[in-house]
């Protein structure tokens, strides 16, 4: 039996027939949800808290289990792939998924240098995605070579200091791109925890490791669904990022 249901009409004098006609059911119907426990169809249980002045989930907790469970199914579901190191990504992803990007590319990374190992004409191939459409937008993020963060990070990583050399090397790459309509670059001091690589709803995440370089930690492929919470929790987190990073215009640091 439902009490919650059945209390909550007896509090507020809501008669069987009463709670019928708002929902647009038969008595017998509300009969069978007070005495099984059956859940009724969502724009019942909708207009049914509403004159009741009670939420959904409190008079059938059961959609709240099964609303939990989907969540969970959809946020497995957008793991796509666990790859053991970055390494083990593969050129051809890396290359299909900026060739295939419509709508944005999203990249935070510290140095990023592998990145446009991986892909040696990277600056030529972003321009060429913002020039395929006025809906793309392409965001660069990294790492001040002057912030206090980098030091760290080359000290954690045992990189003898060449972390903000690293990451002026590979800023070259990307000197013509701040010029591009659709084009930002900017710089963050913030302690990097993964990088992030956004092409629409794909997202490779590298987390790091202390003490290990970035290209030995995983890497993991995040599909965005909906109802799923994954792929937006580490895209937020980019934005927060990028909403305190420091636009860079190409000019040399």
């Amino acid at each position: 039996m439902n009490e919650r249901l059945r209390t909550a009409m007896l509090r507020h004098g809501v008669a069987l027939e009463d709670l019928a006609e708002t929902c647009g059911v038969e008595p017998k119907t509300v009969e069978r949800w007070i005495n099984t426990g059956r859940v009724p169809h969502r724009r019942h249980r909708w207009a049914a808290a509403k004159l009741l002045t009670a939420d959904e989930t409190y008079l059938w907790p059961d959609v709240l289990e099964s609303s939990q469970a989907r969540r969970g199914r959809a946020n497995r579901s957008e793991l796509v792939e666990v790859f053991p190191d970055r390494a083990s990504v593969p050129r051809e992803l890396w290359l299909r998924f900026l060739t295939d990007a419509q709508e944005r590319v999203d990249v935070l990374v510290f140095s990023g240098t592998f990145y446009a190992q991986t892909q040696p004409k990277i600056a030529r191939s972003l321009a060429e995605a913002a020039q395929r459409g006025v809906a793309i937008r392409i965001r660069l993020c990294f790492g001040d070579p002057t912030a206090q963060s980098v030091e760290t990070r080359d000290r954690e990583e045992g990189l003898g200091g060449t972390l903000a050399a690293k990451i002026r090397s590979s800023l070259t790459y990307y000197r013509a791109l701040p010029e591009l309509d659709g084009c930002e670059v900017r710089l963050h001091s913030t302690t990097l925890y993964a990088s992030l690589f956004r092409y629409d709803d794909d997202v490779l995440v590298n987390p790091h490791v202390y003490g290990e370089p970035a290209s030995a930690n995983p890497t993991f492929h995040f599909r965005r669904l909906d109802g799923g919470t994954m792929t937006e929790h580490y895209m937020s987190s980019f934005e927060r990022v990028w909403a305190g990073a420091v636009p860079w215009s190409g000019a040399k640091i």
